[in-house]
């Protein structure tokens, strides 16, 4: 039958098949391989973004290694490296301020770190399941902590009453669990198939015998990701020991940071000569080479974990967000 034959619904129905299926063979444009200049412009961006995040963290290097004369010379960030030494290096990490400000920086920060973790799983835990005591009340004040904060004063007359003033656990303790990884923590409990749960819970199980042996092992991603966070948080914090150390013996690195760079104060005594063995002929690394090398000690640590925990983001956040 030809096109002349059919009726006129019969052609109506044809064209909107025709263009129906030339509307499903037609990719969105997003699915589309980028053109030549697409994919040149894409690289040159992309390129300057590096080249912007990189370059900072290049000079700050190459400073922090570098001679009397080199900074000299550079009047300041030294940029082509030239005649680079470790006296920086050296100066800060034989046995001063800096060298006891990294040791009490790593031991609160994995102190901290597993402390805020272990809390957050059993607290995510327990709200995740929907029979669990006082579950929505509990739910309900987690969540009002995203819109009022204690405030200043009432955490410094809290912590100064259980008498917490120049401890280490004062460090830990005011920020030992955050409402967003607890949050999103549950959120990703939550995702996982209740029938696993019942299961275990038949098998004889109890709700501890459970969190160890079925949820744990399926939520390492977000608890490396949680921990991550935990760990930067720790790592990076300086307020709280602004506000309740007086001692300086016990300044983690940030504070340190803070009050050389920042504030560009100088160091308490025993900042730490160069002790340097025989042989070794070491100049006095200038003040400028000293700053930077402080920022590479603090930066380093998170430099280095962040690859290894990059991989579970994806999944340990953003898939726990969505199934919250």
């Amino acid at each position: 039958m030809t096109a002349q034959n059919l009726t006129l619904p019969d052609r109506l129905s044809s064209r909107l098949a025709r263009r129906r299926a030339a509307v499903e063979n037609e990719r969105p444009v997003w699915e589309e391989p980028p053109s030549i200049p697409g994919r040149i412009s894409k690289g040159v961006v992309l390129g300057l973004v590096v080249l912007a995040v990189t370059f900072p963290l290049y000079v700050v290097v190459v400073t922090s290694l570098s001679s009397t004369e080199a900074v000299t010379r550079a009047g300041g960030l030294v940029v082509v490296p030239r005649e680079l030494t470790l006296a920086a290096y050296v100066q800060l990490l034989s046995g001063g301020v800096v060298t006891k400000a990294l040791v009490v920086s790593m031991g609160v920060t994995a102190i901290g770190t597993l402390f805020s973790l272990a809390i957050t799983v059993l607290a995510a835990y327990g709200l995740s399941r929907p029979g669990s005591l006082l579950h929505r009340p509990l739910l309900f004040v987690v969540l009002l902590t995203f819109l009022f904060g204690p405030g200043i004063i009432p955490s410094y007359l809290l912590v100064s009453s259980l008498g917490l003033i120049d401890s280490y656990a004062s460090l830990i303790l005011p920020t030992a669990i955050s409402a967003f990884n607890l949050i999103v923590m549950r959120s990703f409990f939550m995702g996982i198939p209740g029938e696993l749960i019942d299961s275990a819970r038949v098998d004889g199980a109890g709700e501890f015998g459970i969190l160890t042996r079925i949820v744990m092992p399926l939520s390492k991603a977000v608890v490396a990701v949680v921990g991550l966070f935990y760990a930067v948080s720790y790592w990076n914090a300086f307020f709280n020991a602004l506000l309740y150390l007086n001692d300086n013996n016990k300044w983690p690195l940030q504070l340190v940071l803070r009050t050389y760079i920042v504030q560009a104060q100088q160091l308490p005594s025993g900042a730490g000569g160069i002790a340097a063995s025989p042989g070794m002929n070491l100049a006095p690394a200038p003040t400028l080479a000293i700053k930077m090398a402080i920022v590479v000690i603090a930066v380093l640590p998170v430099l280095l974990a962040y690859p290894f925990i990059q991989k579970h983001f994806t999944k340990g956040v953003i898939i726990g967000a969505v199934k919250g």
